[in-house]
């Protein structure tokens, strides 16, 4: 016997757009069992992990901060999932962006000026969208799989990183750590409220998720995004080309998250160090499903995935847990979005295997 997925003749739209809930009450359900396992008060676990980072005007600060690259990556994700172009290595497209964003206070450290910033940003966008563009070629050049060659080409560009920091780009007076130089104030994100650390990416975020779901609806390219994801044979018939539509979303993608990675050193970090991401670009994957690959989705789901990282730091304070509870919750998270997608589409059915004939001699 084996179990089979088979497609439901129709499936609840009720459902469909309850799913992403469902996931957050089961996920907050099997954590409730995981800290009562662990030895916690379930009860008071959960309120240190989802309640108490909203009570503080600061940890509110922070929420925006740590949301904000994870809605810039999941908008531009969202784009290669709808055109059916799965591209898992935005950790690594965030990290070349940080670095290519980071020649000029690293390299040019004299040269300071208000222009400074601004072309930070632009070699960030085009850093990531070249580095975004290299699986996209494989694909349609070779038919390479883009899961595996984006995956395998973040850890190239970690290894880029770190070799950076440690060789070349160390800073001469850091006492050999490895580390760049710091930023200097125009090549610091300005910040949108002073003295906090809520920077200019809060609004990269928003004018990302804007202009994203005015492409979805409003354009023809968001048209012919939706024709090619969902039924490539007609888009071919209507003269849209699937080999520019692979470039177009990875390079898009690409460059929403090199813009992320750089605003990420040129915020809360002032530099380039071994680790500048806590996992960004893999967590933006579960962002870009909760928020149903929609701009508006993504832009509430990025604030759930950042209160789970602000969750995790407060449950290690104050109740001692490892910091992996937060990559577990976002793991769980991801697999009941899954779970509750496939089982509103499909149903499992059992399948008997069929007795073997024996051939008369």
């Amino acid at each position: 016997m084996r179990l089979e997925l088979q497609k439901r003749r129709s499936s609840s739209s009720a459902m469909s757009l309850l799913s992403p809930l469902l996931a957050i009450c089961l996920t907050v359900l099997t954590g409730a069992v995981m800290f009562g396992l662990l030895g916690f008060n379930p009860a008071e676990a959960l309120y240190v992990y989802f309640i108490e980072p909203l009570l503080d005007p600061w940890s509110l600060q922070e929420l925006v901060v740590k949301a904000s690259p994870l809605i810039l990556i999941g908008v531009g994700l969202s784009i290669c999932y709808r055109s059916n172009n799965w591209n898992i290595g935005a950790e690594g497209q965030f990290t070349i962006g940080a670095i290519c964003g980071s020649v000029l206070p690293i390299l040019l450290p004299e040269w300071q000026t208000p222009i400074v910033f601004p072309i930070m940003v632009a070699l960030g966008a085009v850093g990531g969208a070249l580095f975004a563009y290299i699986p996209a070629v494989l694909k349609n050049r070779f038919g390479a799989n883009e899961i595996l060659t984006s995956l395998m080409l973040t850890y190239v560009a970690l290894l880029v990183l770190d070799f950076l920091v440690r060789g070349p780009w160390k800073d001469p007076e850091g006492y050999n750590f490895p580390e760049s130089r710091l930023f200097h104030d125009f090549a610091i994100a300005p910040n949108i409220i002073e003295g906090s650390r809520m920077h200019i990416g809060a609004i990269f975020a928003l004018v990302a998720v804007v202009v994203v779901f005015i492409l979805f609806s409003r354009t023809l390219k968001g048209f012919e995004i939706k024709v090619l994801g969902i039924t490539p044979r007609a888009g071919n018939f209507a003269g849209f080309s699937k080999e520019r539509m692979i470039v177009f979303a990875f390079m898009s993608s690409g460059a929403l998250a090199g813009i992320a990675g750089l605003l990420e050193v040129a915020g809360p970090i002032g530099q380039l160090r071994p680790t500048i991401s806590p996992g960004y670009g893999f967590t933006a994957i579960i962002v870009a499903f909760l928020g149903r690959l929609n701009p508006i989705g993504i832009l509430f789901a990025g604030l759930l995935l950042a209160l789970s990282y602000l969750g995790g730091e407060a449950a290690q304070v104050e109740l001692g847990v490892s910091e992996k509870t937060a990559k577990a919750f976002q793991g769980i998270l991801l697999f009941y979005v899954l779970a509750c997608d496939t089982l509103i589409h499909y149903r499992i059915r059992l399948v008997r295997n069929r007795p073997m004939k024996k051939e008369v001699a």
